[in-house]
């Protein structure tokens, strides 16, 4: 599990590493921009169902991960996350579906090949 760390907050957010490697992407990209918005996720293993995050440039964020080595990522996921990042409702994410979203894109990709 990686960790975020949000702010001036000592308390870590904990996500997985590769899920975290994907908002690392979102957020650089957003935030280079200069653009704010917002990501809500559910956790079934917190104590709390959901939370939400306004993340805005003036903000510091630091990524932790438990794994060295860099994953490689999905294309077609990382343009659904970014897409949503850009809607009102700003980003979701799930802990119990977002793997298999991202698998679902692995196979169109694999489908197209």
């Amino acid at each position: 599990m990686g960790k975020l760390f949000y702010s001036s907050d000592p308390q870590a957010i904990e996500i997985d590493d590769r899920l975290l490697q994907y908002l690392q992407v979102v957020l650089s990209t957003k935030l280079r921009r200069n653009e704010s918005f917002t990501i809500t996720w559910t956790d079934t293993e917190a104590a709390h169902t959901r939370t939400t995050l306004w993340v805005q440039p003036a903000i510091s964020m630091r990524f932790e991960y438990a794994s060295a080595e860099p994953q490689r990522l999905s294309g077609g996921y990382l343009r659904q996350l970014a897409d949503q990042a850009a809607m009102s409702s700003g980003l979701m994410l799930n802990a119990a579906t977002w793997q298999q979203q991202e698998v679902a894109h692995r196979v169109q990709l694999a489908a197209a090949a």
